[in-house]
C-alpha cells in the first residue's frame, strides 16, 4: 500500500468521479483506475460500486476512509517534522565532552544556541572512556575529546585543533614567568593530577616514564574544576592542555618542552550511524571558533 494510492483513493472519494478525480490530480482515468484496483487488490474487498459511469463507496470504502485520511494527515505531519529537522526548527542534540575541552563548546554552545533556538541541547560531560562507551550505544550524538579510546574502528574521528601540553601553575608561583619548562623540571613539583580515568594523566604518566622519569603526584582529584582550584591556592602543580585552563585568571600555562607534548581536539561519531544536520551544523561553529 502506497501513499499515493491513499491520495487517488481520497480523491475519488470526494468527488464519487473517477474522471473528475483524475483530473483534480493530474493523472490520466485509466491510471487512476489501475491503482485504486490494485488498493482493493491488497486490501481484498472492493472500496467502491461501480454502477455504470457513477460510482458510490462501498461500506468497506466508507469505513477504510476514515484511517487512509488519518494515514495521509499522519504522513504529510511526519513529512513536515523531518523539514523543520533539516531546518533545525526543532530537534535534539545530546553531546559529549570531556571537561578539558568545555571552554570550547560553550563559546560555540552559546552561538548554537542564539542561532537555533529551537534545538533542545543535553551536555553529557565525563572521561573519554565513558563518553566513548555511551557513544558507542547510541546515547550521544557525538563527543569532544583529546583521545581516541578503544573500539577506534567503531569510529569516525575529525581533528578539530591542537593543544599544548602545559604545567599550570598559580598566578603567584615563582615559576610564572617562565616561558617553558621539562618534564624533568617538573619532577620535583608537587603535583595534584586528574584521576587514572581521566585520559591526560595517562598521557603525562606515559611521557614521563618513556623519559625515565617519576614524577612526585601527590594528589588525586576526579573532578577537573575541583583540581584547578587547588592550582590556584599556589601550593599545588598540575599539567593539562594548555585549552583546559586556558581561561583561568588566576592561572598560568607553561609550555612543556618535550616530543609529542601535543594534544589533538577531536570531534568523535558513530562511523555508521545517521549524523544529524544539527550536528554538522555544530561541528561547523566549533571549526569557526579555532
Amino acid at each position: 500500500m502506497e501513499l499515493r494510492q491513499l491520495r487517488y483513493f481520497l480523491k475519488a472519494k470526494e468527488l464519487l468521479n473517477f474522471t473528475e478525480a483524475a483530473n483534480h490530480l493530474y493523472i490520466s482515468q485509466s491510471t487512476l483506475s489501475q491503482q485504486i484496483k490494485q488498493l482493493e487488490e491488497e486490501l481484498g474487498t472492493p472500496l467502491f460500486n461501480r454502477i455504470g459511469k457513477r460510482i458510490t463507496l462501498t461500506e468497506a470504502g466508507k469505513v477504510f476512509g476514515v484511517y487512509a485520511q488519518k494515514s495521509l494527515l499522519k504522513s504529510q505531519e511526519g513529512l513536515l517534522a523531518l523539514r523543520d529537522l533539516e531546518e533545525l526548527k526543532s530537534g535534539k542534540l545530546t553531546i559529549g565532552v570531556t571537561y578539558g575541552l568545555r571552554s570550547i563548546l560553550i563559546k560555540a554552545l552559546i552561538r548554537f544556541s542564539d542561532t537555533y533556538p529551537h534545538v533542545k541541547i543535553n551536555i553529557v560531560f565525563g572521561t573519554t572512556s565513558e563518553l566513548m562507551e555511551k557513544l558507542h550505544h547510541v546515547e550521544l550524538d557525538f563527543a569532544l575529546t583529546f583521545a581516541k579510546g578503544t573500539r577506534e574502528q567503531l569510529f569516525s574521528y575529525i581533528p578539530l585543533f591542537t593543544s599544548p601540553m602545559t604545567l599550570v601553575v598559580s598566578k603567584n608561583s615563582a615559576l610564572a614567568n617562565k616561558e617553558n619548562v621539562t618534564l624533568k623540571e617538573i619532577v620535583g613539583l608537587p603535583l595534584a593530577m586528574p584521576t587514572n580515568g581521566y585520559s591526560t594523566t595517562k598521557f603525562v604518566m606515559k611521557a614521563f616514564e618513556s623519559n625515565e622519569l617519576k614524577p612526585d603526584v601527590l594528589m588525586e582529584i576526579n573532578d577537573v574544576a575541583a583540581l584547578l582550584e587547588v592550582v590556584k591556592s599556589g601550593n599545588w602543580h598540575t599539567i593539562l592542555a594548555e585549552t583546559t585552563a586556558i581561561d583561568q585568571d588566576q592561572l598560568v600555562t607553561i609550555p612543556i618542552k618535550g616530543k609529542n607534548m601535543i594534544r589533538t581536539a577531536m570531534f568523535v561519531s558513530l562511523k555508521d550511524a545517521y549524523t544529524k544536520k544539527a550536528a554538522k551544523v555544530f561541528y561547523d561553529f566549533l571549526k569557526a571558533d579555532q
